[in-house]
């Protein structure tokens, strides 16, 4: 082959590299740090429908990876670490316990952006979200409340921290509302995402008569047990659980997190990025509540969704006094309305519901 042909041939091989190198650079890298499987059902289920949004939205703008089933506190430091030495511009970080380690690693990448979810600290190159479910249980409560037949609701917890403690105050709170004879069993599971664990107490729940199942665990297994069990309803989590339709499940908290990711990664493409606190609810969208199925009554659908209409509007909010304290101690009063910060520490139960919170 003569010279000239193999310098032209080289120099085409070159200038393919460099034009494919280019590219990989324009493109911004987006990682997502997920607790659990993205085939979970649930949280992370709903998290990678974020993610995929996002792809669709900008296309061959963007790069997204993901790591799933990382676990919380060093392992996850780990994983966001290489995904900024790998490129990643912006990290979103999905769980609670996400929240120490996020912050480590950037210190360590001043010129990444971090988005931690549920969680509370941020610096210049952190920011936190969240929704607020509480909404959402405040309509599961009423609903529970009204259908249950034992007057005995369970509800699985994930971990003792505010998010989950807001969700059973608010739901305790609406279900009491309606009828002043329910009572409250709970059981810690300690795991966002372990379906034999969460089945097991799906079913420890119902065996101690039980006729409602909430969760704030993130798999269909607790569905699955009540489905098993027959004559007990439950609330989808996180996702709408509509395979469980229309019972045992009756509807759901759905977490729509695609419009804050496309957001987020839009501001981090267009440099007017900023670290924020984000916290919405049913009104802005980040809340959804799943189709209320016809195993529930016509009229207790409609009061469910009037709820929703008003909280939507801001015109309810479901910490509205007059409310205790579970000591008995007075915390609002006729008529006024939690504030935020207190509802972000929420460590105490309200009154009426039995048993301590786990330190």
């Amino acid at each position: 082959m003569k010279l000239s042909a193999l310098l032209t041939g080289a120099a085409l091989a070159l200038g393919l590299a460099t034009t494919a190198s280019a590219d990989a650079h324009s493109k911004t890298k987006v990682g997502f740090v997920f607790v659990g499987p993205v085939g979970d059902g649930g949280w992370t289920y709903e998290h990678d429908q974020g993610r995929l949004a996002v792809e669709k939205e900008f296309g061959d703008a963007v790069e997204t990876v993901y790591v799933e089933n990382v676990a919380e506190g060093p392992d996850s430091e780990r994983v966001m670490t290489q995904m900024a030495l790998d490129g990643a511009k912006l990290i979103f970080t999905t769980s609670f316990g996400y929240m120490d380690p996020t912050i480590n690693v950037a210190k360590k990448f001043p010129d990444v952006k971090f988005e931690h979810a549920t969680g509370y600290k941020r610096a210049d190159n952190v920011s936190t979200y969240s929704a607020r479910f509480y909404e959402g249980r405040a309509i599961q409560g009423h609903i529970a409340g009204n259908m249950t037949e034992s007057n005995i609701i369970g509800y699985i917890g994930s971990y003792p921290i505010p998010e989950v403690i807001r969700g059973i105050n608010s739901a305790y709170i609406h279900a009491k509302k309606v009828n002043p004879d329910v009572q409250f069993k709970i059981v810690w599971a300690y795991t966002w995402f372990d379906p034999a664990k969460e089945a097991d107490a799906a079913k420890v729940l119902i065996e101690q008569g039980a006729d409602v199942i909430l969760q704030h665990t993130d798999s269909t297994a607790p569905q699955a047990a009540a489905q098993e069990a027959g004559n007990v309803i439950t609330f989808g989590q996180a996702s709408d659980m509509a395979q469980y339709a229309p019972k045992p499940r009756v509807s759901s908290i759905i977490d729509n997190w695609a419009p804050y990711y496309i957001a987020r990664t839009k501001a981090v493409m267009d440099g007017t990025w900023t670290s924020t606190d984000t916290w919405d609810g049913i009104g802005p969208g980040m809340v959804g509540i799943g189709e209320i199925s016809d195993a529930v009554p016509a009229n207790v659908k409609e009061e469910a969704l009037a709820m929703k209409d008003k909280i939507a509007s801001g015109e309810y909010h479901p910490f509205t006094g007059p409310v205790k304290k579970q000591d008995g101690s007075d915390w609002l009063a006729d008529g006024e309305v939690a504030d935020d910060g207190t509802l972000a520490g929420m460590n105490f139960y309200v009154e009426g519901i039995e048993g301590t919170i786990p330190q």
